[in-house]
C-alpha cells in the first residue's frame, strides 16, 4: 500500500492582487460585545506558531475574562522537551542501552514521539511481551495506554494519525485491533 500526505495552509483574503503576496500569518476576528459571550474566528496560521497564536486569541478574548492571567505558554516546554542538554540522539542511545531487551528502532520511535517521557511510557519493561498487545507500526499497548490515560485519545485514528504516524504502517486489521482495544480501555464520552 501506498500513502502520501499533504499539509494545506489556509490563507486569509487579504484583498491582494497577486496570490503570492497574501499573508501567510494568521488573523482573528472576536464577535461579540460586553453583554454576550464572544465568537473567536481563527483565519490562517500554521502549526509552527500556535502558541504565539494562543496567546494573541487569549488576548482578544481578555476583555470578557478580566482574571485572565498574563501569557505564558510561548516559552514554556512541551511536555517531554526536557531534554536539558543532552542531544535526542544521545538519549535515544540511553534509553536503548537501558531498555537493551527491545528492538533499538521500537526505542527511537517512542523516544521520538515522547521524548524525556519516554520512560514513562516504557516504565518496568523488561521484554517485548511487557507491551501488551502489537498493533504494527511499532506500537504496542503499553503506549496506547499512556495515550488514554495522560493525553486523552479517544480514538485509533486520534492515535494513528495525530499522536503518531503508525497509521503509515499498520494494515486494515491491526487498525481494526487497535479500534476494539480502545472501545474496550476508553470511557464512553459524556453527554
Amino acid at each position: 500500500m501506498v500513502w502520501r500526505y499533504c499539509g494545506i495552509r489556509p490563507l486569509f483574503d487579504d484583498g491582494a492582487q497577486n496570490v503570492s503576496k497574501v499573508t501567510r500569518d494568521y488573523t482573528l476576528r472576536v464577535d461579540g460585545d460586553g453583554a454576550t459571550a464572544p465568537v473567536l474566528s481563527v483565519f490562517g496560521g500554521k502549526i509552527t506558531t500556535y502558541r504565539k497564536l494562543a496567546e494573541h486569541a487569549l488576548e482578544k478574548l481578555a476583555p470578557w475574562f478580566p482574571r485572565m492571567q498574563t501569557p505564558w505558554t510561548e516559552r514554556a516546554m512541551l511536555p517531554g522537551g526536557d531534554l536539558g542538554v543532552v542531544t535526542i540522539d544521545h538519549f535515544v542511545t540511553t534509553l536503548q542501552k537501558q531498555y537493551a531487551a527491545l528492538p533499538p528502532t521500537l526505542i527511537q520511535q517512542i523516544a521520538y514521539r515522547h521524548g524525556s517521557a519516554a520512560r514513562a511510557v516504557l516504565g518496568d519493561t523488561k521484554t517485548i511481551a511487557d507491551l501488551g498487545e502489537y498493533f504494527g507500526g511499532h506500537l504496542y499497548a503499553r503506549e496506547v495506554d499512556h495515550f488514554i490515560a495522560r493525553e486523552w485519545a479517544r480514538s485509533a485514528e486520534d492515535v494513528l494519525w495525530r499522536r503518531t504516524k503508525a497509521g503509515l504502517h499498520v494494515n486494515t486489521s491491526q487498525k481494526q485491533m487497535l479500534t476494539q482495544y480502545m472501545s474496550r480501555h476508553t470511557a464512553p464520552p459524556m453527554r
